[in-house]
This record gives C-alpha cells, sequence and structure tokens, in this order.
C-alpha cells in the first residue's frame, strides 16, 4: 500500500512539489503548491498513483460503477484511476459556472459513483462535482483524491479517500503571515480560467 512518504517522493521525483508564495484556485494562498501536472505528465509515475488510488477505492467502496471527475485537473487521474478500476471515465465541465455532465456523458440512475479529484484543499470543487453527479441521478459512494492538502479536514458530502493526508497551511488573502506576504505570488489554479 503507497504511503504519503511514497506519494510525496513521485512528486518530489517530477519536481513538482514547489516552495513560494502560491495562490490556490480556492482563493487561499499557501507557501507550498503541489504542482500535480508535472507528475501526470509521466505515465508511469501517473500509473502508480492511480493504480494505488484504485486499490484503496476497492478497498473502502466496495463495486464501483464508474469514475466521474471535474474538469480540469481531475481529468487524468479520474481516467487512469478507472482503468484500474475497469469501469468508465467522464468529467464534469463548468456551464454558466455550474458543473454538468456534457459532451453526451450521461450517468444511469442509481450507478455507484466515486468521484476523483487531483487535490483537495477546501472540498468545494469536490462538493460542486458531487452535486452535479446526484442532478444526473448517480449515486456517489465516494470521493478520492491522490492527495489531501487538508489533513483529513476537507469535509465533500461523503468520505473520502485520500492515497495523501497532510497538513499545507492555507491562508485567506487578508491574513497572510508577513513571511509569506514578502513573497510575490504565483497564481497556478485552474478555477479562474476563462471557461
Amino acid at each position: 500500500m503507497m504511503t504519503t512518504d511514497d506519494v510525496l517522493d513521485e512528486f518530489r521525483g517530477a519536481g513538482a512539489l514547489r516552495e513560494g508564495h502560491f495562490v490556490l484556485s480556492s482563493g487561499l494562498h499557501s507557501p507550498v503548491f503541489l504542482q500535480k501536472n508535472l507528475v501526470f505528465m509521466d505515465a508511469a509515475r501517473c500509473e502508480r498513483l492511480c493504480k494505488a488510488l484504485a486499490q484503496r477505492i476497492r478497498a473502502e467502496a466496495g463495486r464501483v460503477d464508474v469514475v466521474i471527475s471535474p474538469a480540469v485537473g481531475g481529468i487524468i487521474p479520474g481516467y487512469e484511476t478507472a482503468r484500474h478500476l475497469g469501469v468508465p471515465s467522464m468529467y464534469v465541465e463548468r456551464e454558466d459556472g455550474e458543473f454538468k455532465l456534457r459532451r453526451g456523458f450521461h450517468v444511469e440512475r442509481g450507478a455507484r459513483v466515486v468521484m476523483v479529484e487531483d487535490i483537495v484543499t477546501t472540498g468545494l470543487s469536490s462538493r460542486e462535482c458531487i452535486e452535479a453527479i446526484r442532478k444526473a441521478g448517480g449515486h456517489v459512494v465516494a470521493a478520492a483524491c491522490i492527495v489531501d492538502r487538508s489533513g483529513g479536514k476537507a469535509d465533500v458530502g461523503v468520505p473520502l479517500i485520500a492515497l495523501a493526508s497532510l497538513v499545507v497551511p492555507a491562508y485567506p488573502a487578508d491574513a497572510l503571515p508577513p513571511e509569506l506576504a514578502a513573497i510575490p505570488t504565483t497564481d497556478p489554479g485552474s478555477r479562474r480560467l476563462a471557461g
């Protein structure tokens, strides 16, 4: 079973564990950013992580009929995790500011769905994705992610299965510690992308 240290070693090996002053997609500020795309672009590294996540999902959630992820960040880990679970993979996209299944995706009413996300900080994207899945008729049995940055504090409304769990400090813009406020910001998040 892959540990949090094993997961962080994958991020370190990809040069994806960054330090500085980052504005996360949640809008919170953090001295640490996990640049997951540098991990996911390496097929072997991504496979190791998602295979381990699929094993954990099987052990903790049982049978799953489909994996659904939020676009953009959840598409690759969602697909790769679904591949190891042997189930279809779909994703939701924002339309008029709200997540929806599009592109001909359809979930059967009552299908056992696991929502797979890349990294959870506050759980907002996960909750929005889960709501869209429920509106589409899916039964969300669990959420899963590669890294839970909240250390288990994020409430996504269903059980959260994390391959790695750690506490990474994150602050509102008006409550930055002086040492973080002194560093120029980088905004690597995807939530504010035009769409």
